[in-house]
C-alpha cells in the first residue's frame, strides 16, 4: 500500500505537529518530547482531571478527543504502541486542576502496564487517581469472561460521558462511577475487509482474501471469529448485530446510542446504508436510538471496515451524552 509521509519514524510527531497547528483552540502539545496532547489554556480550577493514551493510528481515538466537555489530556505512543510511562505521567500532570484526575483508557496490557506505573509515580506528588478500564469489544472474549475484552470504539462514549460528568463540577468518585456506567453500558463488534500498515513495518498487519472479510476483527489487526466471503451490506450488518445482541439483547422501550464507526477507509455512502439496517432492526426490537454517530470516530489507520457499537443510556447517561462537548473531531 502507498502511504504519503516523509519519514516513517516521524510519522507521529509530524502529525502531532500538524494536528496542533490546524487546531490551537483545543489543542496544545506537552511533555518532555512533545507526546502529551493537552486542551487549550489552562485546567479549570478545581474541575477532575480526565486523561487517556494509546497508540497512534487511531483517529480521532485517542489525541481527538481533548476538548470542553470531553477528556483534559492524552498520552500518544508510537502507531499501536503504548506511551511510556513518563508520557503518561506527564498527561496526568497536565489534566490536574487540584480534584484528582481518571484515567480512562482501553483493555490493553501496555497501556494498563504504563498507566498503572504512571499512577504511581504522580500519588507520590500527591495527585489522586482513578482507573476505569474500557472492554467493549464481544468478539475479543465470551460473556463470562468480560473482563478479558479489547477496548474499541466504545471509549468514544465513556470518554464524552464522562467529560460532561467532570464539567457538571462532580467529584472524582462520582466521575469515575458515571465513567465505569459508561463503559459497561458499551457493546461493540467490528468486521474487516482488508489490513492496514503500520508506517515502521511497512507491511499489511494480516492478509485477507480479496473477496473475503472477517468478522469480530480487532483494531489492530488481531483475528476475529471467523472469515468468510464478502456479502451484502445488509447481511453484514445482521451478522454484526447477532452477535450484540446474543451478548445483550435489547429491550423494548429501552433508549441506546448507535455507532456506525468506518474504520478507516469505509466511505461515509457505505455507513449510511448499514445504519438504515441497524435501525430497522432496533426498531423491530422496540429499542429507541438516540443521537446516532455516523463516522470516522475510532479508526484503524486505512483499514477497511466497520464497527458497530451500542450505548444503553438511562437518564443520567443520556444528559450527560448529549451534554454540549467540542473539539476538531466532534461537537455536541
Amino acid at each position: 500500500m502507498k502511504k504519503i509521509l516523509n519519514d516513517p519514524y516521524s510519522y507521529v510527531d509530524e502529525l502531532l505537529e500538524g494536528l496542533v497547528a490546524a487546531h490551537p483552540e483545543y489543542y496544545r502539545r506537552l511533555g518532555a518530547n512533545g507526546r502529551v496532547i493537552a486542551r487549550a489554556g489552562t485546567p479549570k480550577p478545581g474541575k477532575v482531571g480526565i486523561v487517556t493514551g494509546g497508540g497512534s493510528g487511531h483517529l480521532p481515538v485517542f489525541t481527538g478527543y481533548v476538548g470542553p466537555g470531553l477528556l483534559d489530556a492524552c498520552a500518544v505512543g508510537d502507531v499501536f504502541a503504548s506511551p511510556s510511562v513518563d508520557q503518561m505521567a506527564d498527561s496526568i500532570r497536565a489534566a490536574n486542576a487540584g480534584a484528582g484526575v481518571l484515567r480512562l483508557y482501553g483493555n490493553y496490557g501496555g497501556d494498563i502496564m504504563n498507566f498503572d506505573m504512571a499512577g504511581d509515580v504522580v500519588e507520590m506528588e500527591d495527585i489522586r487517581t482513578t482507573t476505569v478500564i474500557v472492554a467493549d469489544d464481544v468478539a475479543s472474549a465470551p460473556t463470562a469472561e468480560a473482563h478479558k475484552r479489547r477496548g474499541v470504539a466504545g471509549m468514544v462514549y465513556a470518554f464524552k460521558i464522562a467529560g460532561a460528568a467532570a464539567e457538571a463540577g462532580l467529584d472524582l468518585d462520582a466521575v469515575t462511577e458515571v465513567a465505569q456506567a459508561a463503559a459497561d453500558a458499551c457493546r461493540s463488534v467490528g468486521v474487516a475487509l482488508t489490513p492496514c500498515v503500520v508506517p515502521q513495518a511497512g507491511k499489511p498487519t494480516f492478509s485477507i482474501g480479496e473477496n473475503e472479510m472477517e468478522i469480530g476483527m480487532g483494531i489492530h489487526g488481531e483475528p476475529g471469529v471467523r472469515i468468510g466471503p464478502l456479502v451484502g451490506a445488509d447481511a453484514i450488518a445482521d451478522e454484526m448485530l447477532d452477535i450484540l445482541l446474543a451478548d445483550r439483547p435489547v429491550e423494548k422501550g429501552e433508549r441506546l446510542s448507535v455507532m456506525v464507526n468506518s474504520l478507516g477507509a469505509t466511505p461515509p455512502e457505505e455507513l449510511y446504508i448499514l445504519y438504515r439496517r441497524v435501525k430497522a432492526r432496533i426498531d423491530a426490537a422496540g429499542g429507541t436510538i438516540v443521537m446516532p454517530l455516523i463516522g470516522r470516530y475510532a479508526t484503524s489507520m486505512e483499514m477497511t471496515g466497520v464497527s458497530f457499537t451500542l450505548c444503553r443510556l438511562d437518564p443520567r447517561l443520556e444528559g450527560y451524552l448529549t451534554a454540549p462537548a467540542a473539539c476538531a473531531f466532534w461537537r455536541v
